[in-house]
């Protein structure tokens, strides 16, 4: 009899596997769409000054903002797994399924099997997205709006008028064509202790690797500070410095790709961008893994809450006080491993807190 109960059972299992997981993964796909929609509306919303000011055209900037895309992904794809699988149970629950089966001897263990597979999966995805996918598209994201923004298509100097570059950085010209400029005056305060002024009969804009230039010919310089410095030129390369290609250390590792950022540990000029490369490496690797927390945290509370104490309406709400807990403390315990001065450590420690938490959910 006993045999036979659990040879019924497993067949059972695989049925009902699937018939988890089409409703996981569709409820998934769904919320992940729809919420990767409005975050990347709200994106286009706060990038919209940035259309006006520099008079890009539609199509380039809504391809520049569907780079961001796959970082926004990687965002939310946690807490879509949370809500997915918050749904798909508190529904079976509310109509009784769960009861059902619990009744011919599935335990909740068996029960949370589909959702924690999809988180397993979802992880896995995660790690590509945050490893791979998410650096490509930053760097390629920075690399389009700098081209945009300052680039030498998208550099517009008006004739016989003052244009202001930057904050401290004005240029005029008389004529302009393309990038050859006829009697052109550039006035540099940037450095307000040490400001200058210089007149060129022409000039050129070119690209370099650290950024724009403008190559001028024929020449003088005035520059200013404890006393007054005046010269002539044969040909003067001013670098405009419009924009920091590179940004600051948080956006500038973002953009790393994975291998090269592990590499940098160990060549790391400062203590800082030591610091600030050990904490991007724990976001990569240790991000992911809250998909399979959040969802082993939430089947297990909604199953275990509603068939151990028969509260279904109380249910959802201590999955969800739970899921605030364990962020928490995911987080404060992400901040105190960010902090760890060598990789060995920091990945020891993240695999050490990722068993203490699933022990934690999983046990009985």
């Amino acid at each position: 009899m006993t045999g036979s109960l659990l040879r019924f059972i497993l067949r059972k299992m695989k049925i009902l596997d699937r018939y988890f997981a089409r409703q996981l993964v569709a409820i998934f796909i769904m919320l992940l769409l729809v919420l990767t929609g409005l975050a990347w509306m709200v994106q286009i919303m706060s990038m919209l000054k940035f259309l006006l000011n520099y008079g890009i055209n539609l199509t380039n900037f809504l391809g520049l903002t569907l780079l961001m895309i796959p970082f926004i992904i990687s965002i939310i794809i946690p807490f879509v797994t949370f809500i997915a699988v918050i749904f798909v149970y508190n529904k079976m629950i509310s109509d009784n399924e769960i009861t059902v089966m619990a009744s011919v001897g599935l335990s909740p263990r068996q029960l949370a099997r589909p959702a924690i597979s999809l988180a397993v999966l979802l992880t896995i995805v995660h790690l590509i997205l945050n490893l791979w996918i998410v650096p490509v598209s930053q760097a390629k994201f920075y690399s389009v709006q700098w081209n945009l923004r300052y680039g030498l298509a998208h550099m517009k100097l008006q004739e016989a008028a003052f244009t202001e570059l930057a904050n401290g950085l004005v240029v005029y010209v008389d004529k302009v064509s393309g990038y050859d400029l006829s009697q052109v005056m550039l006035s540099d305060t940037r450095d307000e202790h040490a400001p200058i002024t210089i007149f060129a009969e022409k000039g050129k804009l070119v690209s370099t690797a650290r950024g724009l230039s403008i190559v001028m010919t024929n020449g003088s310089l005035q520059a200013r500070g404890d006393a007054m410095t005046t010269g002539t030129f044969d040909t003067f390369d001013m670098d405009l410095n419009v924009g920091d290609r590179g940004g600051d250390d948080s956006f500038r590792v973002r953009r790393i790709p994975t291998l090269q950022l592990i590499k940098s540990v160990l060549d790391a000029p400062s203590e800082k961008q030591h610091q600030t490369v050990l904490s991007e490496l724990g976001t990569r690797f240790l991000g992911p893994i809250m998909n399979l927390i959040l969802a082993t945290l939430c089947a297990l509370m909604l199953l275990r809450t509603s068939l151990l104490r028969r509260r279904t309406s109380f249910a959802p709400m201590a999955a969800v006080a739970a899921m605030a807990l364990t962020m928490a403390g995911f987080m404060s315990a992400s901040n105190m491993l960010s902090s760890l001065t060598d990789l060995g450590l920091l990945i020891l420690a993240q695999g050490l807190v990722l068993f203490g938490i699933m022990f934690a959910l999983y046990r009985k």
